[in-house]
C-alpha cells in the first residue's frame, strides 16, 4: 500500500470512529444539591443526575423514577428520545437515598475488575455464609430514622432544585415526568403550594409514564396514615421481598441483572442462592440469563410484583431466556445492570408510598393535612398532560389522568393504552414496538412548538 492510500485509509478510519463515537448523544453525570432544610444529614442533600442530549437544547424534560427505581430506569429511553425529538435534552434523577448505596464492587464487575461469582458473593453470598470476606457492610438502619420524614414534601423540593438548575442559561421549558410513583410526584408538583407559589408555573407539561394520582393507584384515609406512619416511624424503608433487609431487593435485582450482562449462559447463581424466595427460581436448572429472564418476566414473575415485570419471551428448554414479545432480555438487563446510574433503589423510603397514596385525591383533606402535603393548585394547573398506562392497574392510570385534567384547566393531553406491555415495559422495549416511545415523540414536539 502506498503511503497516500495508507494516509487515506487511516483517515477514512478516523472518521469512522468519529462517527459511532457521535451516533449516541452526549450524556454526562452531575450532582445537585437538593433540600438543605430536609430531615437527617447534609451529606444527603445530593441528587445525582444524568444528562442526555446537548446542554445547547431548549427543552428540558426532567424524569423522576418510581418505586423502588432509580435514574438509569430512563436511560435507554432516554437516549431514542434525545435522537428522535431536536431541542430536547433529558435529565434522568435519582432521590437522596440513594446517597445511601455502595455500589463500587457492582462497577468493578462492570468494567471486569472482580468476577461476576465474586460480586454476587461480596453484596449476597456472604448473607448465607458468613465466611466470606470482605463483604458489602449495610448502614445500621436503627440510625437512619429520620428517613421516615423522607416523603413527598423532601422530594418535591428536591425536584424543585433540580428544575431551577434545568431553566438556568436561559429561558428553557422544563417538562416535569416520571415512571410509576414518578408520575405520581410529576401531578402532585403541579398541585403543589410551594410557600405561595404554585407548582406548575414552573413547568410547561407533565408526562406520565403508567402513573398519577386521582385514583390511578391507592389512596390513604386518615386513620390508614396513622397506622402505616407508625410503622414507619419503626422501620423506614420498603422491604418488597420481606426478609427483613430492605436493601437486599435492590442488590439481587441488580446482581442478577450483571450476571446475566457478564456470564449470561453460564449455571444461574441466583437460582443456589438459598435466600432467594422459591417464586423467582425456573423449575429447571437455569442460566444467569434464563434465571434473570424468568424473575422479570409477566408469566413467570410472582403475579403480586407487577411492578418489576416485563414481557420479554420464555425460558427455553435449556434453561436459558428465548426473547418473543416487546422487551428483549438484554435490554431489560442492560437497563438493571448499569453503573454509575443504577436502576433500582436500596433504600426506598416507604413514606413517599404513604403521602402519594394520602395526595391521591388532590386535595387538603384530613389524611393530607396530617401528613403536610400541601395540595392547592390541581385546579389551576394549565399545562399539557401526557399519560400512558399498561396492564398493571386495569385502566385506573387513564381514568386518573382524565379526572386531572378535567378538574385541572390543561389546555392539550394525550392518552395511550399500551396494550400488550407491562409495567416496566415503556422503559425497556425496543424501539419498534415500544408505545411509549412512539406516542410520547410527536407530544413532546408539540408542546416544544406550542401547538395546543
Amino acid at each position: 500500500m502506498s503511503h497516500r492510500s495508507a494516509l487515506a485509509a487511516g483517515l477514512a478510519a478516523v472518521v469512522s470512529l468519529a462517527f459511532a463515537a457521535g451516533a449516541r448523544a452526549a450524556e454526562t453525570q452531575t450532582t445537585i444539591t437538593g433540600w438543605t432544610k430536609a430531615p437527617g444529614p447534609r451529606a444527603y442533600d445530593r441528587l445525582d443526575v444524568t444528562r442526555f442530549g446537548s446542554s445547547s437544547a431548549r427543552t428540558v424534560l426532567v424524569l423522576v423514577p418510581g418505586t423502588n427505581g432509580g435514574r438509569g430506569d430512563f436511560t435507554l429511553t432516554a437516549r431514542e428520545l434525545v435522537r428522535d425529538v431536536p431541542g430536547l435534552q433529558v435529565w434522568a434523577v435519582d432521590r437522596r437515598s440513594q446517597r445511601l448505596e455502595d455500589t463500587k464492587v457492582f462497577a468493578d464487575a462492570l468494567a471486569g475488575r472482580v468476577t461476576p461469582k465474586a460480586m454476587f458473593d461480596y453484596y449476597a453470598g456472604w448473607i448465607a455464609d458468613p465466611s466470606i470476606q470482605p463483604h458489602y457492610q449495610p448502614p445500621d438502619l436503627a440510625k437512619l430514622g429520620f428517613a421516615a420524614d423522607w416523603g413527598l414534601k423532601v422530594q418535591l423540593e428536591d425536584v424543585r432544585r433540580v428544575i431551577a438548575a434545568a431553566r438556568r442559561g436561559g429561558a428553557r421549558r422544563v417538562i416535569l415526568g416520571g415512571h410509576s410513583l414518578g408520575a405520581s410526584v410529576a401531578v402532585a408538583y403541579a398541585s403543589w403550594d410551594f410557600a405561595g407559589h404554585a407548582g406548575y408555573r414552573d413547568l410547561d407539561g407533565v408526562v406520565l409514564i403508567d402513573g398519577g394520582l386521582r385514583g390511578s393507584f391507592d389512596s390513604a384515609g386518615l386513620a390508614d396514615a396513622k397506622k402505616r406512619l407508625a410503622a414507619i416511624r419503626k422501620q423506614p424503608f420498603l422491604d418488597l421481598l420481606g426478609l427483613g433487609l430492605p436493601w437486599v431487593t435492590g442488590i439481587l435485582a441488580e446482581s442478577a441483572a450483571i450476571l446475566a450482562i457478564k456470564d449470561p449462559t453460564g449455571p444461574s447463581v441466583g437460582q443456589a442462592f438459598p435466600l432467594l424466595p422459591a417464586a423467582f427460581k425456573p423449575p429447571i436448572p437455569a442460566t444467569n440469563r434464563g434465571q434473570f429472564g424468568y424473575a422479570f418476566d409477566a408469566s413467570t414473575s410472582p403475579k403480586e410484583l407487577g411492578l418489576i415485570q416485563v414481557r420479554s419471551g420464555s425460558l427455553g428448554a435449556n434453561g436459558d431466556w428465548v426473547d418473543g414479545e416487546v422487551s428483549p432480555i438484554e435490554r431489560v438487563a442492560e437497563t438493571f445492570g448499569q453503573e454509575p446510574a443504577n436502576a433500582v433503589e436500596w433504600f426506598y423510603p416507604a413514606r413517599l408510598n404513604l403521602d402519594v397514596d394520602a395526595a391521591s385525591p388532590l386535595v387538603e383533606n384530613a389524611a393530607a393535612k396530617y401528613l403536610g402535603l400541601r395540595l392547592k393548585w390541581a385546579r389551576q394547573s394549565n399545562i399539557p398532560v401526557y399519560a400512558l398506562q399498561t396492564t398493571l392497574t386495569n385502566g385506573a392510570v387513564l381514568r386518573g389522568a382524565e379526572s386531572f385534567v378535567k378538574r385541572s384547566k390543561t389546555p392539550m393531553a394525550m392518552y395511550v393504552n399500551a396494550t400488550g406491555h407491562s409495567h416496566l415495559d415503556p422503559l425497556t422495549a425496543a424501539p419498534g414496538k415500544n408505545k411509549y416511545l412512539r406516542s410520547v415523540v410527536p407530544w413532546l414536539k408539540k408542546v416544544m412548538k406550542g401547538r395546543y
